[in-house]
């Protein structure tokens, strides 16, 4: 059996037709989502869920189409755009009695929980964005032999068949590659959690290229719809990432703050993995969030 985030109930809640998300739920108290990012699963919070259950009520779900969460077939488009992901997320915390919460991604995560503070932002009370760029602005500041760190993102914009044929022909090593390379502590993932995150990702190839095609395509329609709109984040937000306007060159917080006014941005250290890295630096943070 994969590894569990200990004292935490895990249920299956239906939040779409046909759809139902693996979530674990522990502790009590105002509702806080920790949404997961690739090649992972909601075990990553593992840390950090723990320490906020004190006093929070805290719900890890997998995504659709990751882990133990349901991987319906995408068959127009849509079924992987974040704006369907974000209504799953919404709907998974009314079900569990929460209609108003705060919301943290990593990852995949945080384009998920971006999209939900634009599209709810009356159930969204706090935002965290954990190591992303917002989907529109992610294509715009990759350019150049720098653009090379993101590979993946080119490949799983493919039209379906190649990517997941190439990616199938050999999940482990191609999963594998980021739980190393994103990585600058690597007893951070520990032999039983790596083994985990890869049996999920391999028997998801498919779900997981929808995910990402997604962002080549429809999701740029919904941020470039909210852009022209002038639509905002209406909540405080906290953007924890490392250093990629070093990296690439631009102003990360320059482009964080044109969406979310509210901001608080910092820099950490750690590697991509910064919820298990990291995880006391992630606590402070979203405590200071929760209290602002």
């Amino acid at each position: 059996m994969d590894p569990r985030i200990n004292g935490f109930d895990y249920r299956r809640v239906t939040v779409a037709d046909g759809v139902t998300l693996n979530v674990a739920v522990g502790g009590s108290g105002p509702a806080v989502v920790l949404l997961h990012g690739f090649p992972q699963t909601h075990l990553m919070w593992r840390h950090v869920a723990a320490d906020l259950a004190a006093d929070h009520t805290v719900i890890c779900p997998d995504l659709r189409g990751y882990g133990d969460s349901d991987k319906p077939v995408d068959t127009d488009g849509t079924g992987y755009a974040k704006r369907t992901m974000a209504a799953d997320v919404v709907a998974l915390a009314g079900a569990l009695g929460h209609e108003r919460f705060a919301l943290a991604g990593h990852d995949r995560g945080a384009l998920v929980a971006f999209r939900a503070g634009l599209d709810h932002p009356t159930a969204i009370s706090r935002l965290a964005l954990l190591d992303v760029v917002p989907t529109l602005d992610m294509w715009e500041v990759l350019h150049g032999t720098s653009a090379a760190v993101a590979f993946h993102l080119y490949l799983m914009a493919q039209p379906p068949g190649l990517p997941e044929e190439l990616i199938g022909g050999s999940p482990d090593a191609f999963f594998g590659h980021f739980l190393d390379v994103w990585t600058r502590d690597p007893e951070a993932l520990p032999a039983d959690v790596r083994a985990a995150y890869l049996r999920a990702s391999r028997s998801a190839v498919t779900s997981i290229v929808a995910d990402y095609r997604a962002s080549a395509g429809i999701d740029v329609d919904h941020d470039s719809a909210d852009r022209a709109a002038g639509n905002q984040l209406r909540m405080p937000v906290t953007v924890l990432q490392q250093d990629w306007g070093a990296a690439l060159g631009y102003d990360a917080a320059g482009v964080w703050r044109a969406w979310a006014p509210d901001l608080e941005h910092r820099t950490v250290t750690s590697g991509h993995f910064m919820a298990e890295e990291a995880p006391a630096e992630v606590v402070r943070a979203l405590r200071a969030l929760l209290d602002r």
